[in-house]
């Protein structure tokens, strides 16, 4: 298993770690088989999407605050329950194919972390796996 350490900058803040990760394959020299992508924190996400527009990843965030505002009459008293519920529905981890030692990934998809909580640093572990 290996680490990323991600910063975050904003409160909420969609960071792209696709090259980090790709870069973690070709370390690893996993040539074929697949990985995980894992989350430990609570308030924080990973997600696939697309990657070339910064308008998408904004357009997220913005429909994520809609959604589930900041300022809204919940019970958890830390005043990050939006943050709870944006990291639950973007979920924890996501499971990506290596195919020639390169991420299965759609032309314009990319591997993004969700801070919904920051500015934090925040560790993301990447499980590599070879076929055999």
């Amino acid at each position: 298993m290996k680490e990323l350490r991600i910063t975050s900058n904003q409160r909420n803040q969609m960071i792209d770690i696709t090259d980090e990760v790709q870069q973690l394959v070709k370390e690893e020299k996993i040539n074929d088989g697949y990985l995980i992508v894992y989350v430990p924190h609570t308030t924080a996400g990973i997600t696939i999407n697309e990657g070339a527009d910064p308008d998408v990843q904004q357009d997220i965030i913005d429909t994520l605050d809609k959604l589930i505002p900041e300022n809204a009459s919940y019970h958890h008293s830390e005043g990050n329950s939006d943050a709870h519920i944006k990291a639950s529905l973007l979920g924890s981890s996501v499971t990506v194919l290596v195919t020639e030692g390169k991420l299965v990934l759609g032309t314009w998809q990319h591997i993004f972390f969700y801070e919904g909580d920051g500015p934090r640093h925040r560790t993301v572990y990447i499980s590599l796996h070879q076929s055999r």
